[in-house]
């Protein structure tokens, strides 16, 4: 027999409920959406913190989001180019893919990372799904610059893969790695492959987890983290180089997929301990949202999934919404 006040801390439970409280109408607005999450950096390599990122992706998923995964492995494959003692060279913030160090990108992200990935996923339940970005075509390339070796630029998604396993309850976890039209493969930029995938499958958001704790409109004063931006105010950055040089991609990419139709965009750090649940969940974010119009800034005018539609039918007048510029 245990007795309540040994078992119980006074406060906890109602500390909970009001958690939950909060938290209900930012499900009510995102379940039934596709979100794509690109998921690198220290959150990927740390196991822990890995393990923690991926049960908030199960959690997102059991509330009714579709999570679609898009990952890179720049430390596991440079890790393991030194092992092999395949040179390792950097232009312009590019790996040099030659062809031998393509065959090893592939077996590092495909056979190490991505399995990795699937196998915490499927610690919860058997729904996480590796993909190879040459699945069915699902990336699809050519080359960026002679200079830069099997390094590929995006020419087009096809969708239909990740519709099917999206439609069939699963969780894909796509490695960055393209199909050539020219039939080989390429090694392409994760958070690209994010924003491309993000827009060809009508995704509602696409989420960066990173490294810093979001977008500074100056990095060395971190007085300048931008909580809220416009699609307009990313590319007058992108335009005026008001961005460090390694967020340029990540920057690039939110844009491409806002002008596709995605409705926000968000830069989180994936350190964070459940930087995505607090961004998605809550009232305040912590991260960097990026909104495809002004309009978005105050109102989610994307439609609702199924689910909370249902919900919204039979809400009373004056009961308030569940919008807020980083639903």
């Amino acid at each position: 027999m245990k007795y309540a006040k040994d078992t119980r801390p006074k406060g906890a439970s109602h500390k909970a409920a009001e958690v939950l409280v909060e938290a209900l109408p930012w499900i009510k607005n995102i379940t039934g959406k596709t979100v794509v999450i690109k998921y690198g950096g220290s959150a990927m390599v740390d196991e822990q913190l890995r393990a923690d990122v991926m049960s908030d992706i199960v959690l997102l998923k059991i509330v009714g989001v579709n999570p679609v995964i898009v990952h890179g492995g720049g430390k596991a494959i440079t890790e393991a180019m030194d092992r092999m003692q395949l040179p390792v060279e950097f232009r312009e913030g590019q790996r040099v893919t030659t062809p031998e160090a393509m065959e090893l990108v592939r077996t590092v992200l495909m056979g190490k990372v991505n399995q990795e990935l699937v196998e915490t996923l499927n610690a919860h339940g058997n729904f996480a799904v590796g993909v190879s970005g040459a699945d069915a075509g699902v990336i699809v390339a050519k080359q960026a610059d002679p200079e830069l070796g099997r390094v590929g630029s995006i020419t087009r998604i096809n969708r239909p893969l990740l519709d099917d396993l999206v439609e069939g309850d699963y969780i894909p976890v796509v490695a960055s790695v393209a199909l050539g039209e020219d039939g080989g493969f390429y090694n392409v930029n994760a958070d690209m492959v994010a924003g491309h995938i993000a827009a060809a499958i009508g995704a509602h958001k696409v989420i960066f987890l990173t490294d810093v704790d979001g977008l500074y409109e100056n990095f060395d004063d971190k007085d300048t983290l931008i909580s809220n931006l416009t699609l307009f105010e990313a590319q007058y950055m992108v335009e005026n180089n008001i961005v460090s040089t390694g967020m340029i991609p990540k920057l690039k990419s939110c844009i491409n997929a806002l002008e596709s139709g995605v409705f926000r965009a968000h830069i989180l750090n994936g350190t964070t301990p459940h930087a995505l649940l607090l961004e998605l969940l809550t009232s305040t974010g912590v991260g960097t949202t990026m909104h495809s119009t002004e309009e978005a800034c105050t109102f989610d005018a994307h439609p609702l999934g199924n689910f909370a539609s249902k919900l919204i039918e039979n809400r009373l007048p004056g009961n308030g919404s569940g919008a807020s510029i980083n639903g």
